[in-house]
């Protein structure tokens, strides 16, 4: 399959690092004008290095700004007035006795990961209707129908975002743009291997610990290791292509087999 994105021009949140890294690198691969995202304006240059080197692409533009702000908001607004792939990769996540996580955490995730999103979708989708074509991706998660017990204010939101996902799908009804949400399984970056040793020690080489991590803590995978962010941003490409037009308001999963259920 041949996918080209020359002349669309994508924005992927939380795009420094990790997942959101792996997403930039594949849609820029693909042909698409990148706007890399983070907080800081030096960590995202250096992102932008890294992106046009492993991508072989020029065109790739810095978003400087904090999403979960309305103000970071504006600015990357104001860098990118226009796009027609948009990815909200932007979140956080962490572990927390249910008990003890207080109202500002509470808000905290939300902030950053459901309405950074839905800032975004309500800025950039007018846009992609009037234009006829446009792709809209939340980046959801195993916990957000699985909910761990150690993480349920990050399950919380990833549920949330397929509610976002689905609901937007009907408002872009008929346009010719799409809305979708891929549920990530647990996936092997440098956040998610500070949380496994969080959980399971230092002890271990990482090897083990990874394997520790799965057995104790995530059974339910059927692939049995993390997924890479490559293998995330394979799915991300793919919807973003003309190849996925008849995809819209689904819950797409790269989860390694982890949700055992059939999702509505």
């Amino acid at each position: 399959m041949q996918i080209d994105l020359s002349g669309r021009t994508a924005l992927v949140t939380g795009s420094t690092q990790g997942i959101g890294h792996a997403i930039a690198v594949g849609l820029a691969r693909a042909g698409a004008r990148v706007a890399v995202n983070g907080r800081g304006a030096e960590r995202v240059a250096r992102a932008l290095d890294r992106v046009r080197a492993e991508s072989g692409g020029e065109d790739v533009v810095a978003a400087v700004g904090d999403l979960a702000t309305e103000e970071g908001a504006t600015a990357v607004l104001e860098a990118v007035p226009e796009v027609d792939i948009l990815v909200n990769n932007l979140g956080v996540f962490g572990s927390a006795a249910p008990l003890e996580i207080d109202d500002a955490e509470w808000r905290r995730y939300f902030e950053v990961n459901v309405l950074s999103a839905v800032r975004l979708i309500r800025a950039y989708l007018p846009g992609m209707k009037e234009r006829g074509w446009g792709r809209v991706l939340n980046l959801a998660s195993d916990s957000a129908v699985v909910i761990p017990a150690e993480m349920i204010h990050y399950g919380m939101t990833k549920t949330s975002l397929l509610a976002v996902s689905r609901g937007f799908a009907k408002e872009a009804a008929g346009t010719g743009v799409t809305v979708n949400s891929v549920i990530a399984g647990p996936t092997h970056t440098g956040g998610v291997e500070d949380f496994v040793r969080e959980l399971v020690g230092h002890e271990l080489p990482w090897d083990e610990a990874q394997r520790e991590f799965m057995v104790k803590h995530r059974p339910q995978s059927l692939i049995q290791r993390l997924i890479e962010p490559e293998e995330i941003a394979h799915m991300v490409v793919y919807l973003a292509s003309p190849h996925a037009s008849a995809t819209t308001g689904g819950a797409l999963r790269v989860d390694g087999g982890y949700v055992d259920s059939i999702l509505p």
